[in-house]
């Protein structure tokens, strides 16, 4: 039976690709396997996911570009993260490994090149993360979202592979109970935050509540079910599965943080979107370079988090929602988005 192994983890971007490929190779008679951290987001999805996949754990560390002494332990743990990947690899002798990045990825990835494993990679923002500019060096091919430079040239442009999904789900028994809640006469704006949420978002609209509930239907992914609240035009909510798609599909405009898979997903459903990115403090611009990038091409708008205010909220929404059609043509335009079967159909090829 051939083999496959996946790696990446730290945040569910670093998840969602390989939680929709490993499926595609379960189907054709593959044996997958996953190596990651036990205690990290990629090992509680791969559970949630119920999929028949071997988890392998491994000592991990955090690639820092700063200087902190925990990257003298950090060091220790990354080379017996590689030595522990090393034992799995020819253990298992995989026909690939596939990583999507982050910092549990770099030992596998390391090991797979050293034990003769062709090693994929992919790469969703505009430049490259710490992680995968290690593993670019290591790696037999790299598939990019956004286009990179010239003198990668192990790098294939592919676009994005979503999670959107043209097939209606069926709707989830509590929606009934959310939209008696919202008016339909009034534009529904969607704060979702990523996997961890949004302070920033949540903040705001605790703060501002009634006004905001006034002028729209208010749902707010908060990741802190202290928040949680169906209430007049307002729902909050921790976290949400079989809700997340029919959510997206009631929003008029979704204000979001700048990750790729997120703003992708957006381009995907052409949906009305406002881009908060991270801002450079928080982490290492890349969200500033995805969100710039939207706006070039006319896809969304941006607001960075320092200049969000109820007023500059309001601005950037009543902005959206009046050239709705000038920004849905652009975003039905794209060229930039491939399904997952022609990703899947690309990567079975070259593994052959």
């Amino acid at each position: 039976m051939k083999k496959i192994v996946f790696t990446g983890g730290g945040t569910v971007g670093h998840v969602t690709l390989n939680l929709l490929l490993m499926p595609k190779f379960i189907e054709d008679g593959w044996e997958v396997h996953y190596i990651g951290d036990k205690n990290g987001i990629e090992h509680q999805e791969i559970l949630k996911s119920g999929l028949n996949v071997t988890f392998h754990s491994i000592a991990t560390g955090k690639l820092r570009r700063y200087f902190s002494w925990q990257n003298m332990l950090d060091v220790f743990k990354v080379g017996w993260g590689i030595v522990q990947s090393l034992f799995i690899m020819l253990r298992l002798r995989p026909q690939a490994l596939f990583s999507k990045g982050g910092f549990v990825s770099v030992p596998p990835v390391i090991a797979a090149r050293v034990s003769g494993v062709p090693v994929f990679i992919h790469e969703s923002d505009l430049s490259m993360g710490l992680a995968n500019k290690i593993a670019y060096k290591f790696a037999t091919k790299m598939y990019s979202t956004f286009e990179q430079a010239a003198g990668l040239v192990k790098v294939e442009h592919v676009g994005a592979v979503t999670k959107v999904s043209d097939q209606k789900t069926p709707e989830p028994d509590e929606l009934v109970d959310i939209q008696t809640h919202l008016n339909p006469k009034m534009p529904t704006v969607l704060f979702v935050g990523g996997s961890a949420g949004a302070r920033v978002f949540n903040q705001l609209v605790t703060e501002h509540k009634k006004e905001l509930a006034e002028r729209y239907n208010i749902i707010n992914l908060t990741g802190d079910s202290s928040l949680n609240e169906l209430s007049q035009n307002l729902f909050r909510v921790d976290y949400v599965t079989d809700l997340y798609q029919p959510l997206m599909e009631m929003a008029d405009v979704v204000v979001t943080r700048g990750g790729a898979n997120t703003i992708f997903e957006l381009l995907a459903m052409a949906k009305l979107h406002l881009i908060v990115p991270l801002g450079r403090e928080a982490s290492r611009g890349d969200q500033i370079e995805n969100a710039a990038y939207f706006v070039k091409k006319g896809y969304a708008e941006e607001l960075q988090e320092s200049d969000l205010t109820l007023e500059s909220l309001e601005e950037k929404l009543s902005h959206l929602l009046s050239h709705n059609d000038q920004y849905q043509a652009s975003m039905r335009a794209s060229t930039e988005l491939k399904s997952l079967d022609d990703f899947y159909a690309l990567l079975r090829k070259d593994l052959s």
